[in-house]
């Protein structure tokens, strides 16, 4: 008996040494508005939801801006975990059902004011320091486990630690940990390329060229159209990709480099590469991305209007950005929505007189391209719950998007659409974000290997000898 009870012992040991007790995560309030579905990405662990964070949501979920629209979704989020529970039970916890499982994996619970005995408490004048508090008393309360919180704002991070208490950066949705490791939409080889290469297969196919080659070093991470470049000249689009083999499109730089578009010739072989994806009826999602005048905005907008104007390949161009106080502000502008729009999208109206800045009447062909191209300019918040079909749609400073925000806009896209999303990485005005935080890092990471999107790290800055200058000094 005693043997049997030692036997039941050790087990009971091995169980517990092996099974580490849940860590209770508590939700700051932007990471429930950076990410809505926050509660569901911390698999069995403990999420805790302080009363201070529902009040914020409380306040900020009327606004007509795309903030408003995040507290609303966070909010349904949260009443659809905790349901008619009782109070005893929202404070101990509610099991958080998985649709992907069936299973219920994890708590989520309320977290309500405490005051603990001999405890030092942060002046509760800011709602950062009622948060804190609150941890302060959890930790506490349950000082054998691991209590984390999970917030956007450094310096809510800095006060937490200097209170005792361990914080983290949301990274759920990051991608990369390095921005250097982002994909650039092409692969740079010094010298000749096909000496790298030990087999090839060439073919002719409807008038192209293409070559089979073999998914291994140095072109073992790969992703469909992907550009392969080298100093001799040569110039490869990926068009396919298996697990053993690769094929290539072979294109000719000379042509590469003439192709038109609008009358907008590129400058560069990145560029080109660019042009070369834009004005592709088969890519469907395009990123650019590159430094301030890198040429993103006009060859957007030329080949856009060469696909309605010249091609007739999609019916209109919506054009939308995304800039911090945009959903503020729109409100106090006058007039239409498109007339509310302009100012912010003054990078397309700029792009399209320097399209035409040579024309003999530049003011006239401008008014003559607005009146004639189907060009409309729209709020981000009228493009939630829309669908638009044979649409290209042009977003201009998506770098200020977060993973969500995007995936909203994305998912707009309807039959026959485009999607065109641009955006400097180093010029990131949102709070709480930052480059490998953006929605425009996460599309870019999310969609390397969709057969049907491309994205190119334009390079240089031809706007001008000082805008190049300002970006590398200043």
């Amino acid at each position: 008996m005693q043997e049997e009870s030692l036997l039941m012992g050790q087990a009971h040991i091995a169980i517990t040494n092996h099974t580490p007790q849940p860590t209770r995560y508590v939700l700051d309030t932007n990471v429930l508005i950076h990410d809505p579905t926050a509660l569901l990405k911390f698999e069995e662990h403990h999420i805790i939801i302080p009363i201070t964070v529902l009040e914020e949501l409380d306040k900020l979920k009327n606004g007509k801006n795309a903030i408003g629209a995040d507290c609303r979704q966070a909010i349904r989020e949260i009443d659809k975990i905790l349901g008619g529970a009782d109070p005893e039970a929202v404070e101990a916890g509610i099991p958080i059902p998985r649709a992907e499982t069936g299973d219920n994996e994890g708590l989520l619970s309320i977290l309500m004011p405490k005051s603990p005995e001999n405890v030092s408490l942060l002046p509760t004048h800011l709602n950062d320091n009622k948060i804190l508090n609150d941890i302060h008393s959890l930790k506490h309360e349950f000082a054998e486990q691991r209590v984390v919180l999970i917030t956007k704002d450094i310096n809510m991070r800095l006060k937490a630690r200097g209170c005792g208490i361990e914080a983290e950066d949301y990274h759920n949705d990051q991608s990369i940990s390095d921005i250097d490791h982002l994909h650039q939409g092409f692969i740079e080889f010094s010298g000749n390329f096909w000496d790298l290469i030990e087999k090839v297969e060439t073919v002719q196919e409807m008038g192209r060229t293409l070559h089979r080659l073999p998914k291994k070093d140095p072109i073992d991470d790969i992703y469909p159209n992907q550009f392969i470049l080298d100093e001799l000249g040569f110039v490869g689009r990926v068009i396919e990709v298996n697990d053993d083999e690769i094929t290539v499109l072979h294109l000719d730089k000379r042509r590469l480099l003439e192709t038109e578009a609008w009358g907008l010739v590129p400058r560069d072989v990145y560029q080109a590469c660019a042009l070369n994806l834009l004005l592709d009826p088969e890519v469907h999602l395009v990123n650019l991305t590159g430094a301030a005048g890198s040429g993103k905005t006009i060859l957007a907008l030329a080949a856009a209007i060469e696909m309605t104007m010249a091609t007739k390949a999609y019916r209109r161009i919506i054009a939308t950005r995304s800039i911090q106080g945009l959903d503020e502000d729109i409100g106090f502008l006058p007039g239409t929505e498109a007339e509310k729009m302009e100012p912010w999208l003054g990078a397309i109206t700029d792009n399209l007189e320097a399209l035409h800045c040579e024309d003999e009447d530049c003011d006239g062909s401008v008014d003559y391209v607005l009146n004639k191209v189907p060009l409309h300019f729209k709020s981000l918040n009228y493009i939630r719950g829309r669908s638009f079909q044979h649409s290209l749609i042009i977003i201009d400073e998506s770098q200020n998007l977060t993973p969500h925000q995007i995936k909203t806009i994305i998912t707009r896209a309807g039959n026959g659409s485009k999607v065109i999303c641009l955006g400097n990485l180093a010029q990131i005005d949102t709070p709480y974000l930052n480059a490998t935080s953006s929605g425009l890092t996460y599309l870019n990471e999310r969609f390397k290997n969709f057969i049907f999107g491309g994205s190119i790290q334009l390079q240089g800055v031809p706007r001008s000898a000082l805008a190049e200058y300002a970006e590398a000094n200043l």
